[in-house]
């Protein structure tokens, strides 16, 4: 009979960046009281939670590095054999590093060769096999390579091959859930992300010492001078971009800049692009206004709005691409910083910021971003990317706002801003409304609901499926 009470979360990806896969694993320790042990690849460093959860135990898989070294017509060659080595890697986890769990939790995609080996390892240990659905592997992989490619149409079929042998699933949308039922023959549970409990507005204090803790960050040491540079040039001592500080007391600036964050992957599924062409309309728009012939309107124009800045947050292949294009900008009221926090600070960011920008449009259409989850848990609206189910999380004039090109996010930008910080009414008003929403659920009452039951269904059926084998494997001794 296999072990009672543990589970083995896989996940073929940088934990620390897998949040969804952070929080199940809390979540298994917490709600279940299963040990749990996580595979996973190194990098950003995970939730502190995690690390420090007595339950939780991390086997750190290394990640091969020479692939980027091969040339690009080697492409379908490099993926076989990276393919190939994560396999053998993750048979070599999860058949022997790690003790035999009563199921395993692995998130897709990637697909290929994760399904595959959670798969074998599952019927060789006799525990259950659970597919946290987040997207689909070969839409991620038709981005490079195209729709019609035969690597992505052979990624489909293992896919769709393994993830029916699941012991049950789950996904992110009700839109996913169709498809899978529909075109899958997968029956999968929607558990929505929800935030965590350390995902909310930021007090004062806060917000005070977080943004003493970036400034020299801010101070954007790569040569850029800009509105924010000049700015924290005369700053004092005790004083942020944001906030100042007198005696014990810690008040907001009313000349402070408006601070909007986006945390992104830098990949070719979220278009940056429309964020620099938005961000420079904003500036241009900003300066046309502030070249009255009137003195007075001329001031009255600039407190109307705010500069802003940017803070991006997130790794990837077109990270110093993109930075390179902000650097030839020259944008007078607006400014960029990019940024990896820790992972304690993100929530702090979110719960200081005015605003989130979301630029994820999804490769299948199907899934949601959980930065924008986040965001609402820390009371933070949103401007997003308008694509087929956003509406299940943003509702638009509600608790933030959709748009599908660059003019479109400009002008919500200008009309969000205006008056800022004390008269912008539809700001104020889209952030009561992201407040409603992410105090509406928390991440540990949706798994409750909606995971634990599946979970304890699965690990039921997989020992009932073990006893079963066990009684039969009696019953031919007896007879011969």
């Amino acid at each position: 009979m296999g072990k009672r009470g543990r589970a083995c979360v896989v996940v073929l990806g940088d934990l620390g960046r897998s949040p969804r896969m952070q929080y199940h694993a809390l979540s298994l320790a917490r709600q279940t009281s299963y040990q749990v042990d996580i595979v996973a690849y190194g990098g950003s460093i995970p939730h502190e939670a995690v690390l420090k959860h007595p339950s939780i135990h991390i086997h750190t898989m290394a990640q091969p590095r020479f692939f980027h070294l091969l040339p690009k017509m080697l492409y379908p060659v490099t993926l076989l054999l990276k393919a190939l080595i994560q396999f053998t890697m993750l048979l070599w986890f999860l058949f022997v590093k790690v003790p035999a769990p009563d199921l395993f939790l692995v998130q897709n995609p990637p697909s290929v060769p994760t399904l595959v080996a959670v798969k074998w390892a599952s019927s060789w240990r006799r525990a259950a096999f659970v597919v946290d659905w987040h997207n689909f592997g070969y839409t991620l992989l038709a981005l490079s390579l195209g729709r019609n490619n035969v690597f992505v149409s052979l990624y489909r079929w293992i896919e769709m091959h393994y993830g029916k042998m699941a012991t049950d699933s789950l996904c992110m949308t009700k839109a996913m859930q169709h498809e899978l039922e529909q075109n899958w023959g997968v029956r999968a549970k929607v558990l929505y992300d929800q935030p965590p409990e350390f995902f909310r507005p930021a007090l004062l204090e806060e917000r005070h010492e977080l943004f003493c803790r970036v400034k020299k960050d801010l101070c954007h040491p790569s040569g850029v001078y800009d509105i924010i540079s000049r700015e924290l040039e005369n700053q004092q001592l005790d004083e942020t971009l944001f906030t100042t500080k007198t005696n014990a007391d810690i008040l907001l600036k009313q000349n402070r800049p408006a601070l909007v964050v986006s945390s992104t992957s830098w990949t070719p599924d979220e278009n940056f692009g429309i964020l620099l062409e938005a961000a420079v309309m904003y500036d241009r728009r900003v300066a046309a206004r502030s070249k009255g012939s009137d003195t007075a309107k001329i001031s009255e124009e600039q407190d109307l709005y705010p500069n802003l800045l940017f803070i991006i947050t997130g790794k990837g292949p077109e990270k110093e691409m993109y930075e390179e294009k902000i650097k030839r900008l020259n944008l007078k009221h607006v400014a960029f910083r990019t940024m990896w926090l820790a992972a304690e600070d993100y929530p702090l960011l979110l719960g200081s910021a005015d605003l989130g920008v979301c630029l994820h449009t999804s490769s299948s259409g199907l899934d949601l971003p959980m930065k924008v989850v986040d965001m609402f848990g820390c009371g933070l609206p949103v401007c997003s990317v308008s694509y087929s189910c956003i509406q299940e999380l943003v509702k638009d004039g509600q608790n933030g706002l959709l748009f599908s090109s660059s003019s479109e996010l400009a002008d919500q930008l200008l009309g969000l801003f205006k008056g800022f910080p004390g008269k912008c009414d539809a700001l104020l008003s889209l952030k009561a409304g992201a407040m409603e929403t992410g105090s509406s659920g928390r991440w540990a009452t949706e798994w409750e609901a909606c995971a634990k039951p599946l979970i304890t269904q699965a690990k039921s059926s997989s020992s009932l499926t073990i006893s079963h084998a066990y009684t039969f494997v009696l019953l031919l001794n007896k007879i011969s």
